[in-house]
């Protein structure tokens, strides 16, 4: 059955790394996927604390270094992404 989402218990969003390195480096043409409950269109994209590249897509292309968190409606912003050059 369908429940509501209570806030206490907002699960945080996952961000998904392809390739699934542990270090992430930028020439491996890196993918961040984002996986929350809301739609892609909600997703909103951070890197370095600031808001980052477009709105209302679940996945991006890394082509700067940097520290990246995604977020989507009822859950928590994502554990935080590193990539380095």
């Amino acid at each position: 059955g369908w429940c509501p989402l209570s806030p206490t218990g907002a699960q945080s969003t996952q961000l998904l790394v392809e390739p699934p390195w542990t270090l992430v480096v930028l020439w491996d043409r890196v993918t961040l996927t984002c996986q929350g409950s809301g739609t892609a269109a909600a997703t909103t994209w951070y890197k370095d604390g600031q808001r980052w590249g477009q709105k209302g897509s679940d996945h991006i292309t890394v082509t700067v270094s940097g520290t990246y968190e995604c977020h989507t409606p009822g859950t928590r912003i994502s554990f935080p992404v590193r990539v380095l050059d």
